[in-house]
């Protein structure tokens, strides 16, 4: 059964208390309720985005802007909320009077989607692990943060966030090439997506070849390794026992026709919905969840004693052409508060509550997935814009004890051309037109068209997703006099690439270079000085861009202290009883890995916790023997 979804016009005044107030409606927070709604919990999910009231015109409708947008960039599908803007490429650059107010000495790259499913809609639905060593970096290598939980504690939760995500991989693959602990027996829901044309020809070219690492003593093996995704592909029969696994299709329905059919749309949206989003799960919510959108939560209530009572919030709903609207506030009640927003909300929101910051952490310790983009021609076709955006990496360079000189990192290997690194290919076409000839002059017609399908038919690039480890100085704070639409202080960000990272960067490049030359292709990888990389940087003479992930994190980090951590390993706010933060903001540190299913098995191990609180709190209390005599 589906939620049941009241419009925030319709409430008025103090609302009944619920048992739980989810803040956000995006991965972590649909999870959360989803699994307490299950339990007969009764859930108030606050989005600030728009619920759609019909899902499968919506989904037309998204494909419709998609397909007419001149910049399609992660938001371009969706339609925003005018009072609930979200970072555009304007506030990445730091050129821009857009959301995010850039101060840093490099812009924090990375963005997000303030609508109903968050960013969980626009992902590329990649679900590879961290790895056992990932927990510990302080201890095992002087670096950044211990985690005050370990791989095999959460590693049950794994288990299930990929049960609810539906994970398609290999398991042999993953414990032999990504050297990942399973149970015995253990199987992924769903069989392996299928490499793309431009991994097999990687893997025929390059497997067994070695190449240095600046940090490793020895060389490094090449070896193509399939990433897990969350996306539908072929159900495993041998999973859960042998009982196997139904995918989740269209708007939740079981369908397992609902396939990846290659589309090379992942974001900012999968035509074919194979691809795992928040709203597949809010399709199964309880009947005692409820959702209510164009909701933005302006502040966390707490009583005297510190424990959390309930939010206030702002509703908006836009009139006529000038979206000029009419904004009220109100208040909702619970005994437990899950902020799920995203790391950089949760943590505006906590600032703005004045809350959950003895530690001075709240905002602090702002991560990243900092990306070295490199990208050429192969000599011959590869097959390009089919697909997901990536099927298979290289994983030989996340682990080993090159992370106490420089950051590790994971080599996404890129179906979609020059995209990311270049845009899309109009960027060709204008080229080919002013002097793609051999003489310099413009190509037009038939020599046009033959000369494009070459160029685009060889293009590839490698994909560096770099180790950030946490730094208070990266943070997120409130500017005291920029304001938004609905009147509240605008997020800052306050970022820098520390010397760790930019060695991982410059080692990544270098290994870029071994493996363009074991190829034999043409390197066109460049970052001019002319704003289209505004995370452009000098290390050490040579000259580097990056771009954002899309994985924020570490802005009300866990640790196993009150006084060094907002959060313990249960997400709980260790200042207000009943108060959670939960999302990848917790997270001490992001490893190599993208952090999606990593969210997802800390949220779903957040809502036992919570379930078990709640249970505890209304468990009636038992007389002393001795007393009652």
């Amino acid at each position: 059964m589906s939620a049941r979804a009241e419009p925030s016009a319709s409430m008025t005044g103090q609302e009944a208390p619920y048992d739980v107030i989810v803040v956000g409606a995006g991965i972590a927070g649909s999870l959360v309720a989803g699994q307490l709604g299950e339990r007969g919990r009764r859930v108030l999910v606050l989005e600030a985005g728009v619920r759609d009231a019909d899902p499968e015109q919506a989904h037309r409708d998204a494909l419709e802007r998609y397909f007419a947008a001149s910049v399609k960039g992660p938001g371009s599908a969706h339609l925003p909320n005018p009072a609930t803007p979200w970072p555009d490429a304007s506030d990445l650059g730091g050129t821009g009077d857009g959301y995010l107010v850039q101060r840093g000495r490099l812009p924090y790259g990375s963005g997000y989607v303030r609508a109903n499913g968050g960013t969980g809609n626009v992902w590329t639905g990649l679900t590879p692990r961290m790895l056992p060593e990932d927990f510990a970096t302080l201890t095992t290598f002087g670096y950044g943060r211990d985690w005050p939980l370990s791989y095999a504690e959460l590693e049950p939760h794994y288990r299930a966030a990929e049960r609810r995500l539906g994970v398609a991989a290999d398991v042999a693959e993953q414990r032999q090439r990504v050297g990942l602990p399973f149970p015995e027996n253990y199987v992924f829901p769903m069989r392996a997506i299928p490499a793309s044309r431009l991994d097999r020809l990687l893997a025929e070219r390059l497997d067994g070849s070695r190449v240095e690492d600046p940090g490793m003593p020895d060389p490094v093996e090449l070896r193509v390794v399939g990433t897990p995704h969350a996306r539908n592909g072929v159900p495993n029969p041998a999973y859960d026992g042998g009982v196997g696994y139904v995918p989740v299709g269209a708007h939740g329905r079981p369908d397992p026709d609902s396939r990846c059919l290659g589309s090379a749309t992942c974001i900012p949206l999968c035509p074919s919905q194979a691809k795992y989003t928040p709203l597949k799960t809010q399709a199964h919510w309880a009947p005692s969840v409820t959702l209510v959108d164009r909701a933005v939560v302006s502040r966390v209530l707490v009583a005297p004693d510190g424990r959390a009572t309930g939010v206030e919030y702002l509703t908006y709903t836009a009139h006529g052409p000038d979206r000029t609207g009419e904004l009220t506030a109100r208040t909702a009640t619970a005994p437990v508060v899950v902020l799920a927003a995203h790391a950089v909300e949760n943590a505006r929101l906590l600032l703005l509550s004045g809350l959950a910051n003895r530690s001075g952490q709240v905002g602090r310790n702002l991560m990243d997935h900092p990306v070295l983009l490199t990208w050429g021609l192969m000599s011959e076709p590869v097959g390009p814009y089919r697909g997901p955006g990536s099927t298979s990496g290289f994983e030989g360079f996340r682990a080993g004890p090159a992370r106490r000189t420089r950051a590790p990192f994971r080599i996404e290997i890129g179906n979609w051309g020059w995209l990311w690194a270049k845009g899309p290919v109009d960027g060709d076409v204008a080229e080919l037109l002013r002097s793609g000839g051999p003489d310099g002059r413009g190509l037009f017609g038939t020599e046009l068209r033959e000369a494009l399908r070459d160029r685009v038919g060889r293009q590839f690039a490698l994909q560096f997703e770099m180790e950030q480890s946490a730094d208070p100085a990266n943070r997120i704070t409130l500017d005291p006099t920029l304001r938004d639409r609905l009147g509240l202080p605008r997020p800052v960000a306050t970022y820098d690439l520390s010397h760790h990272v930019r060695e991982g960067i410059a080692a990544a490049k270098t290994v870029s270079d071994q493996v363009f030359a074991r190829l034999g292709a043409e390197d066109r990888t460049d970052f001019p000085d002319d704003g289209s990389w505004p995370g452009r940087y000098e290390h050490n003479g040579r000259v580097y861009g990056y771009r954002g992930a899309g994985h924020g994190a570490g802005t009300h980090i866990m640790g196993s202290s009150p006084g060094t951590s907002v959060v313990d390993s249960w997400q709980r706010c260790w200042d207000h009883p009943g108060l959670y933060a939960v999302g990848c903001g917790s997270m001490p540190s992001v490893a190599t890995s993208n952090p999606t299913l990593t969210m997802a098995a800390l949220a779903l191990r957040s809502a036992e916790r919570i379930e078990a609180d709640l249970v505890e709190r209304h468990r009636p209390a038992l007389l002393d023997s001795g007393a009652a005599r």
